[in-house]
């Protein structure tokens, strides 16, 4: 039976629908199966409802169209072996309190927001003792889905109450024609301040500055003092602090982790192997600070296991340091991982630790956990076993340094290592990429940008990096040890947080089916795609005018990772199983599961206690929201610091690519920067534009020429507002012809409209 329906239709959930049967019994409705799942959302599983609507044999296969049916038409979204609908609230979520009610009651949104469109409204319900959360407080709860088509989406318990946003804001000095100072806020809620002369702190007309509200006063604006002059508001250190406050990132040790962090003791040898005479070394970016991972390889010598290698990656301890329980592992909890930004880590863990204690620095001993995996020599993982060593790095290089001994230009440092380390690597990644090539992960060519800075923190170019085997040799030996991780779990039955990539909708399935259609492409329908279909797309536009349009497609058509405690595999990575083991310096996730192991595997102290056991739901829904507040914090930085740079250009074309069509007009790419702006539609020219969904495309009515998502064009820049990031520009290229299907496609439906709408025999439409 159906929980939490009630009512004649819906206490019994085969009542009041077509008779199936001489029994009497009834198929339930879409309604009753659409509210089922809305207040059902942890036993949404096809096997769940058909358990719930008591049906059986030929009804569950019909079932299984109508819930084929709802995904099509864009009602249910499928998301870990569950259905939902599109928007839905997790059952664990970070929310922010804005507001109450009409009877006084709390009110939150989810603090990060997807492409959903408007946020659901929670009520929060009112606490039974402990804390009482209030208006502008974060917190961590479970929500409960109303069911409700009036009135708040949904009902949430508060778990767990963060510490109050610092009230420390940021602004721009302002010095008036009058003599007195004001702070002109950088976010559009805050008001303006007042800064009487004793509190400007040497801060001059149009610095950035942090500043410290007063209390308000009865009439007036408030008053506030400076406590920190950031400099001009267009360098890099200004605007990485602009994105910090518009996220909440943390990036002050409060004093009592620092002095946890300050007496900590070098860990020793007592309870690990002594592996410090294997060659390990690190290879890392040429700037890395930290080093969290070490590798080396060998052939394997069974003679039943011919052409075989053997793989070791050995992984920085930071369990040993950073224990449950402590100031330390609450800081990194509430951090959730490091945010990077052109110029500036904020780590997640004191630089003591990660740079420190815990970094395989070349020539110290160093705590590891390490896994010893051995492959065919197909690429096929034969076993693995995990360890809890003491190592020393043999040697740290770089990735171009590396790479640059394997093709024949070794220099002083590289040189002693090449034939002993370096090659058996290179020979172990060919091994390896034999596995990953018959696995056929999602391969999608989407260049990574990096901005380089000049000293006073302005931006001085924009360089795409070379990707190197040795980058990929990294990869694909962290992919595994990662497996190894979930896998070892796994079979010990010990819970654990994986890293998790559903495969994408069928709504988006369809979407990406019926634009490759416009443009000439097909796509076989199916219950679910894998990547090698879309490698195969993939394959099909290779080095044509579609290839960047097609990868561009693809990306969006692919679901968001993300941490939780239910397993669903990886899309992606097309692997059953998967956890992040190899980043514990950086990520809050890779922690827990060296915790788990540790426990799992008794290696000794530091392992996941049974209070955090508990919590893994919660843990994951923290550090899911802490990684897409990284990313945006990140990439709106990355847009205000080329916005600054470009500001000076005014007037000036460039190349550019569109990167998004919306019906308000065009975003555009500029290639050599990676930097984005728009292109209002009623600047396009005289032409009536007309929005194409499929086809990601804009066109003439009058003329069908248009532009198309991925096209290369020609723009003039002509608007920046670098605080914002955002920049406009205007179309110099010419609309081009678009594939037919796209105009017929729209004629089409025209007609469809014209006869829909024309007065039937009684003057009835149709």
């Amino acid at each position: 039976m159906a929980r939490g329906i009630s009512g004649r239709h819906h206490g019994d959930p085969r009542a009041g629908n077509t008779r199936r049967g001489a029994k009497d019994q009834y198929r339930p409705s879409r309604d009753e199966i659409l509210r089922y799942i809305a207040e059902n959302p942890d036993r949404s599983g096809k096997r769940e409802i058909a358990r719930a609507f008591a049906l059986r044999g030929e009804d569950r296969a019909w079932l299984k169209d109508m819930l084929r049916d709802l995904q099509d038409e864009g009602l249910l979204e499928k998301k870990r072996k569950r259905l939902q609908r599109p928007g839905n609230l997790p059952t664990i979520a970070v929310l922010d309190i804005f507001g109450r009610d009409d009877d006084g009651g709390l009110l939150a949104r989810p603090a990060e927001q997807g492409d959903n469109g408007t946020p659901p409204t929670v009520v929060i319900r009112a606490p039974r003792g402990g804390p009482v959360p209030g208006i502008g407080d974060r917190v961590l709860a479970k929500t409960f889905a109303t069911g409700n088509d009036e009135g708040p989406a949904y009902t949430a318990r508060v778990i767990k109450i963060f510490e109050k946003r610092s009230q420390a804001v940021l602004g721009i000095f302002r010095t008036l024609s009058d003599g007195t100072f004001r702070i002109e806020p950088v976010e559009r809620r805050q008001p303006e301040l007042i800064v009487d002369k004793e509190f400007r702190n040497g801060a001059n007309n149009g610095d950035l500055v942090e500043v410290e509200p007063s209390r308000t006063p009865r009439y007036g604006l408030p008053k506030a003092k400076v406590i920190t002059v950031l400099g001009s508001p267009l360098n890099e250190k200004a605007i990485s602090m602009i994105a910090i406050h518009a996220h909440d990132i943390p990036h002050i040790f409060p004093p009592e982790v620092l002095a946890e962090t300050q007496a900590l003791k070098p860990v020793t040898l007592e309870g690990r192997e002594d592996w410090r005479d294997l060659p390990l070394i690190t290879i890392d970016p040429a700037d890395a600070k930290d080093h969290d991972d070490a590798v080396y390889a060998e052939p394997d010598t069974d003679e039943k296991n011919p052409g075989g290698m053997i793989v070791t990656v050995a992984i920085a301890d930071v369990a040993s340091y950073v224990r449950p329980g402590t100031a330390l592992d609450r800081e990194a909890l509430k951090r959730g991982n490091s945010v990077y930004f052109p110029d500036r880590v904020v780590p997640m863990l004191p630089e003591r630790i990660s740079n420190d204690l815990c970094s395989l620095r070349e020539g110290e001993d160093r705590p590891a956990m390490a896994v010893r995996m051995t492959f065919s020599v197909e690429g096929r993982k034969i076993r693995h076993a995990f360890h809890r060593v003491m190592m020393k790095s043999a040697a740290k290089l770089a990735y171009p340094q590396a790479q640059a001994a394997i093709d024949g230009m070794p220099d002083e440092k590289t040189a002693p290592l090449l034939d002993t380390v370096l090659k058996p690597l290179w020979q172990a990644y060919a091994v390896l990429k034999r596995g990953r090539d018959s696995r056929q992960p999602l391969e999608l060519d989407l260049p990574e940008r990096k901005i380089l800075l000049k000293d006073d923190g302005t931006v001085d170019r924009v360089i795409v990096p070379d990707r190197l085997d040795a980058h990929k040799l990294i990869e694909e030996f962290m992919i595994q040890a990662n497996v190894a991780a979930a896998e070892t779990l796994e079979g010990r039955k010990q819970p654990l947080i994986y890293r998790l990539h559903d495969g994408p909708t069928l709504a988006k399935q369809e979407t990406l089916r019926e634009f490759l259609h416009s443009i000439g492409l097909s796509l076989a329908r199916g219950a679910q795609m894998r990547p090698s279909q879309f490698n195969g797309i993939l394959a099909q536009v290779r080095d044509t005018d579609s290839e960047a349009l097609v990868n561009e497609v693809v990306l969006r058509t692919q679901s968001q990772a993300e941490y939780g405690p239910d397993n669903i595999g990886h899309f992606g990575l097309n692997l059953k199983r998967y956890a992040h083991f190899t980043s514990p310096i950086r990520r809050y996730a890779d922690l827990t599961v060296h915790r788990a192991l540790i426990a799992a595997l008794g290696l000794g102290p530091g392992g996941l206690t049974r209070d955090e056991e508990s919590r893994l739901a919660e843990t994951a829904a923290l550090i899911s929201t802490a990684e897409r507040r990284a990313m945006a914090a990140e990439r709106e930085t990355v847009d205000r610091l080329i916005a600054a740079h470009l500001a000076e250009h005014i007037g000036d074309s460039f190349q550019a690519r569109i990167s998004g069509v919306v019906k308000a007009g065009l975003f555009v790419q500029l290639p050599q920067y990676g930097a984005d702006g728009f292109i209002p539609v009623s600047s396009l020219g005289g032409d009536y534009y007309i929005y194409d969904e499929t086809a990601r495309s804009l066109f003439g009515e009058r003329s069908g020429k248009g532009y198309q998502l991925a096209d290369s064009v020609e723009v003039r820049l002509v608007e920046v507002a670098p605080m914002a990031g955002a920049m406009r520009f205007e179309m110099l290229s010419e609309p081009k012809p678009l594939p037919g299907s796209t105009r017929s496609y729209h004629k089409a439906k025209g007609r469809n409209r014209a006869l829909k709408n024309r007065p039937g025999p009684r003057g009835r439409r149709r």
